[in-house]
Order: structure tokens, then sequence, then C-alpha cells
């Protein structure tokens, strides 16, 4: 495959450029979130032991992360805002003035440098009080979503035109099953499959307010942001593994698209579960059911497609390989080719850059070729100023990205590095960092100091080889 960087390509895309921040700390009336709970009643549950109290400061810090990006010659900033800041409880009956005018000085500051703002409404942060009424397994939840929305749309949407309702609602739907993020729930696949429906009803309401109330003087764009891997058949000449694979895409990627798009769940989940749910004894399918009312509510709510990749895997229906992962909901097995790299530090990040090619490739055959924004993709390691497998991972990626638009017409509008910063990544805590900037978490300044991959891809975007426009994401949770 021929390295489309080094070659006189016009890239007409936008590359986006992310910065995460996760803030913690009660600052200036902000509430208590799932995290904030989580980090501080069970810190042994971080692996660093760390927490995201200040991380990486970006709250005081805004106006020096602006200027990173404004340096690395950035056209749009992508951020999440803080649910529980801008209503303490997550109710809007009371708001937090101050938190509201945070937001609007960074949206202000943005504009005032030329950059365009992108909001993430929700990136994995319900305020506590919501999650103690349930959280995403009780139904009132899309309602409390759709009016916290309006809220932002009323004072944010005369100046921000690009909204991403929901950022990985697969990976929030992991935090009420399987004890791995926030709540850190073990409701099993009734609270997996539970949680995820009702957030894609969440997004749904959000949207139509938006086009019925606000569309026709704001005019801006949304969308939500859908995670996971891409498979591959382990045997590319087995008819098994290549159906196997698509079975597999279908549970990850297809159960949040395919109800946008085509208006209800994936058929092969409906039947797989279906099945599994009556093997169980269970009265009825762990796989809601949505009516019809809500598959017109969701179907179609997307302005462009996004989404959020990092790694690829082999899938079979057979293995004889005791390492492989067993998917049992959808009856398949997980593995790598050993011939793939993996991070140092973050043992499931395993550069496959075909991968997205092929990924691009299957969306636009699933989906009709829709405009695809690539809102998440980057690197983690041990933070090191010399970071040159980031720079081999980006540039594999992007140049995947090149042959997807250039070879197979994928309509590819955007893609997003994770990240700017080092930042308070989760359940890893600080342990991995994904930023073209290093962050010094211990001088309390949190000094920032751009990396090898930063001077990469500032280089990426000066050699006119790609008419590009940067964004930045920060995530205030």
């Amino acid at each position: 495959m021929s390295n489309l960087l080094t070659s006189n390509v016009n890239l007409a895309f936008t590359i986006i450029v992310i910065s995460f921040y996760s803030a913690v700390l009660k600052i200036k009336g902000k509430g208590e979130n799932i995290w904030d709970h989580l980090v501080h009643t069970h810190p042994e549950l971080i692996n660093d032991g760390s927490n995201g109290n200040i991380a990486c400061d970006s709250y005081h810090k805004y106006k020096e992360d602006v200027e990173l990006a404004k340096n690395l010659n950035v056209k749009f900033y992508r951020f999440s805002i803080s649910w529980a800041r801008i209503a303490p409880s997550g109710v809007m009956n009371v708001l937090n003035e101050k938190g509201i005018a945070y937001y609007n000085s960074l949206i202000n500051e943005l504009i005032n440098k030329n950059i365009t703002p992108i909001i993430t409404m929700y990136h994995w942060d319900l305020p506590q009080y919501l999650q103690d009424l349930g959280g995403w397994v009780n139904p009132i939840m899309s309602d409390y979503f759709k009016e916290y929305a309006r809220v932002l749309f009323i004072h944010y949407g005369d100046r921000v035109k690009w909204w991403i309702t929901i950022n990985e609602p697969l990976q929030i739907s992991r935090g009420y099953a399987f004890s791995t993020y926030a709540p850190y729930l073990s409701l099993n696949n009734t609270g997996y499959y539970l949680s995820a429906h009702i957030l894609l009803i969440a997004h749904g309401k959000a949207y139509r307010l938006y086009k019925e109330m606000f569309k026709s003087t704001q005019q801006g764009k949304i969308s939500i942001s859908i995670s996971g891997l891409f498979f591959l058949p382990k045997n590319a000449e087995s008819l098994d593994d290549i159906n196997t694979a698509e079975r597999a895409n279908q549970f990850e990627r297809g159960w949040f698209s395919h109800p946008v798009y085509k208006g209800d769940y994936p058929p092969i989940m409906r039947q797989w579960i279906d099945k599994k749910s009556k093997e169980e004894g269970t009265l009825w399918s762990i796989l809601p059911t949505f009516t019809e009312d809500e598959i017109k509510l969701i179907k179609g709510a997307a302005d462009f497609y996004a989404f959020n990749h990092y790694s690829t895997r082999l899938v079979t229906q057979q293995s004889g390989d005791p390492n492989s992962y067993y998917n049992s909901n959808a009856g398949y097995y997980v593995s790598v080719d050993k011939s793939w790299s993996k991070s140092c530090v973050a043992s499931w990040l395993i550069p496959v850059p075909d991968g997205l090619r092929q990924l691009l490739i299957w969306i636009k055959n699933e989906y009709s070729n829709p405009p695809m924004f690539i809102t998440e993709n980057g690197y983690g390691d041990s933070g090191q100023l010399d970071d040159l497998d980031r720079i081999s991972y980006l540039q594999g990626y992007l140049n995947a990205t090149l042959h997807a638009i250039h070879e197979d017409n994928c309509n590819v509008i955007g893609f997003t590095v994770w990240s700017l910063l080092d930042n308070f990544e989760w359940m890893d805590g600080i342990r991995i960092r994904f930023g073209l900037v290093k962050v010094d978490f211990n001088d309390p300044n949190r000094t920032r100091t751009p990396k090898g991959s930063y001077a990469f891809f500032k280089n990426v975007i000066l050699s006119g080889l790609m008419n590009v426009l940067i964004c930045i994401l920060y995530n205030d949770v």
C-alpha cells in the first residue's frame, strides 16, 4: 500500500485533535457525578490509585489549551460539557449560573481565536442524584436528558453548530452490566441492553427537540458517537468466519447504528438474543423492543455518522485457543493475529490500520455512505516525549483513512486524534497517556510540554498536503 501522507494529495476532510479532561472537584457549584462518587468511595478500583480531582486542570488553563490548539492550526475544538456543572443534581429546575458562564467563556474564547466549537453533551458523567433514581436503566432518564439538552441549546446554540448527544453508549452500558466503568454495577445482560435502549431513546428525544424547536434558527448538526472494535474473519476464506465477523460487527456497532439508520435493532441481533433469552427461561427477551413511536423518534436521528475506533480483532465461530475471548450472546470467539503489535501499557490497543479502512467500507455499504466523522482515534503509551509509536500509529491510520476516501469512495468528513493532552483515563487513571502534549501531573501547575507527535501532526498540517480543519476535544466531567 502506498503512503498517501507522502504523496501529493489534497485531503479535503476534517482532522480533529482531542484533549480529554476529567474534573471531579466541586468547582464553582458543580455537583457530584457518578465518576466523582466512584473514585472517592472506591479509590482502589482505579488502576494506579489516581483520581480526576484536578486531572490536567483545563478548567483553569483553558486559555492555554486553546492557544496550544491554535498553534496547531486548529479550526475546530470539540469539548464535552459536564451535566453536573450545568445543573448540580441533573434536574433542570436549579441551574448553576457559574457553570453556564464558564462554558460561555470557553465558547467565546474559541470563537475569538477563529476556532469553531463542537459540543458533546454527555460523556459518561451522569449526576449522582439521577443515578440514585436508577440512572440509565430508568426510562425517565431520557426525559431528564432531553431537558438538559434544551438548556444547552438555549444557552449555547446561537454559536454552537455541531453537537454530539452521547459519547460511546456501548461503554456507558458496560458500566451498568459488568462492573467496568461508573456506576460500576453488575446487572449483567439485562442492565447492558436496557441502559443501551434508554440511551438511544434519549438521543432520539434530544435530536427531535432540536429539529422541532431550534434547527430553523440555529442551523446546527447533531449525531451520536458510536464506539467499537472492527471484526475481521479469522479465516478470510471461510464462509462461516465471514458470517461470524458480520454478526460480531452487528452486535458491536450495528447495535447503535441500525436503530438510527434503519429503524430497529439488527435482525441478527434480535434473533440471537431472543433465542438465548428463551433458552435461559426468561419471560421476555433481554433485548427490549421499541414501540412504533420510538422507532419514528430514533430513525434518521443523525446528520452525520460519528464513531470512535482504535483497534481490530479476529473472530471465528469455533476456536481451540483457550486464550480466545468468547462472546456468549452472539456465539463468536475473539483473538488477535500474532503478528500484530501491542501498546506497551494498553494491551487492548492493537494497531491494525487496515481495520479502520475496512470499517469505513462496512459503514459505507451498510448505511448508504453517510458523512462519516471519526470522533476518536489515538495511541496510549507511558508518556514519553519521543513518542515514535504514537507517530507510527497515527501515520498508519491517517493513511488507511486516505485510502478509504480516494480508493473506496468513503464519505469521510472528519478524523479525530485522541488526545491533545495527557489526561485521567477512567479506570486506568493517569497510567496510560494519550496526549500529543505531555502533562506533568506531579506539578501543581500541570505544566504542558509538546511531544514529538505534536510536532509531527503540526508538520502534517503545515505540509500543504492536506486541506485540514483541526479540532480539540476536552471533556469536563
